[in-house]
């Protein structure tokens, strides 16, 4: 008896942990979107559906702009 009840809160509080875990990850990954360069690349993220050559680009430079 003591087992089963054992278990039950083993595997509640495994649960909560991995839930916990879970979100402050997701956080972690919305709250630091950019690079250390300040680039932010989830404008990328769109990149595949807006592929038609009549779409405006995701970088657009200029004919000034040589590196």
């Amino acid at each position: 008896m003591f087992s089963a009840e054992f278990q039950a809160y083993g595997y509640l509080a495994v649960t909560v942990f991995m839930t916990v875990s879970l979100y402050a990850y997701i956080y972690h990954l919305y709250k630091n979107r950019k690079d250390a360069d300040g680039k932010d690349y989830e404008e990328y993220s769109n990149m595949a559906l807006n592929d038609d050559i009549a779409d405006t680009p995701v970088n657009a430079l200029s004919k000034d702009d040589k590196k």
